[in-house]
């Protein structure tokens, strides 16, 4: 990966490239001052090296095979979520596969399912972050720690009510729970759907939203292994299960469980 310096024409300029709905490259740049700023802005910059998690890879990953066979066998009953309407919550950073194929298996079976992202909130100017004009209907997807693609959404949170929905489930990814749980419409639309009994899935990092909604006391259920502990200190009982089911939670630990995750759901909206 190129370093700063070597990315900079003629060594005075950066060097910004922003991404639009369209996919092309708007470059905007902002002349140094010294070749010291310049020297400087190259040290506060590291080496980039992409780690991810492509989606063939993992399905032919040995021990997979189950979850390989689940999203390629063909789904018999097209009809059996028939009339569900399901809510995904996500923001930006979210575990790609953990949406994708849950969204893909509960519309082949007939769901109805809504993209749910939290109202854009950009930070503050002095952050120095620099959003894609996307980031106002899209949401990022991540491979691991890696950014690979957006998805767009249908509402916002505070758009969304409780009676709209049979079931609401939030996929991982490191990011986007963390940016879910400060949201005060997501969570409280998280604890008004727990109120009414109605089916709330969270698979890999995502129950640690559950956990900031306060949902969790006396409860069973699992998650990505670094945040079991977070879990427990909400009042939950750790099983290391690939699903978990208690009463109207379900939850899973990481991206080899969506087979079982998807299931899970699929099978508590049909009893109900």
């Amino acid at each position: 990966m190129k370093t700063i310096s070597k990315m900079i024409a003629a060594g005075i300029v950066t060097v910004l490239a922003v991404i639009n709905v369209e996919g092309q490259v708007t470059v905007k740049t902002k002349e140094m001052k010294t070749s010291n700023e310049l020297e400087i802005a190259n040290k506060l910059s590291t080496q980039s090296a992409v780690v991810n998690m492509p989606v063939t890879k993992l399905l032919n990953a040995p021990g997979n095979e189950g979850l390989r066979d689940f999203f390629f066998t063909p789904v018999k009953d097209k009809s059996a979520l028939k009339g569900k309407k399901i809510a995904v919550i996500v923001a930006d950073g979210f575990e790609e596969i953990e949406l994708t194929g849950p969204v893909w298996y509960f519309k082949e079976l007939g769901a109805q399912v809504d993209i749910v992202a939290p109202k854009f909130n950009p930070a503050p100017e002095r952050y120095g972050l620099v959003y894609p004009e996307m980031s106002n209907t899209h949401v990022m997807a991540i491979q691991y720690l890696q950014p690979v693609g957006w998805i767009k959404f249908d509402r916002t949170a505070d758009q969304i009510k409780v009676s709209d929905y049979d079931a609401v489930f939030i996929p991982g990814g490191a990011w986007n729970p963390d940016n879910l749980r400060n949201d005060k419409d997501v969570i409280k639309f998280i604890q008004d759907f727990n109120k009414e009994g109605k089916l709330i899935a969270a698979i890999c990092h995502a129950p640690v939203v559950l956990a900031s909604a306060d949902i969790l006391k006396g409860r069973k259920l699992t998650g990505y292994w670094n945040i079991q502990v977070d879990l427990k200190n909400a009042g939950g009982t750790i099983l290391e299960q690939s699903v978990v089911t208690d009463g109207n939670i379900i939850t899973s630990r990481h991206p080899i469980d969506v087979a079982d995750f998807s299931r899970a759901v699929e099978s508590w909206l049909i009893k109900k």
